[in-house]
């Protein structure tokens, strides 16, 4: 039997300590994640590229929101 398929969307662009954090909150919640991170080659060659962008699962995205805001205005790193 094969894994249902998840549509995921984006969530953000996070300082790396707070991906972590919020990938946590995600993982604890049962939401399916997937993330994006540049190598540091491109972080210092394109300013746009300064964090890890994250991706949920898009049925679940204002779940994830919530979890996202809580990470950061925590100002956990």
């Amino acid at each position: 039997m094969s894994e249902p398929r998840v549509s995921t969307t984006y969530l953000g662009q996070f300082t790396d300590e707070h991906a972590n954090e919020v990938a946590k909150g995600l993982e604890e919640a049962g939401i399916v994640w997937w993330y994006k991170q540049s190598g540091r080659i491109v972080r210092v060659l394109f300013a746009g590229d300064w964090g890890t962008r994250l991706f949920v699962d898009s049925s679940r995205l204002e779940e994830a929101r919530e979890i996202a805001a809580r990470v950061t205005a925590s100002g956990k790193q």
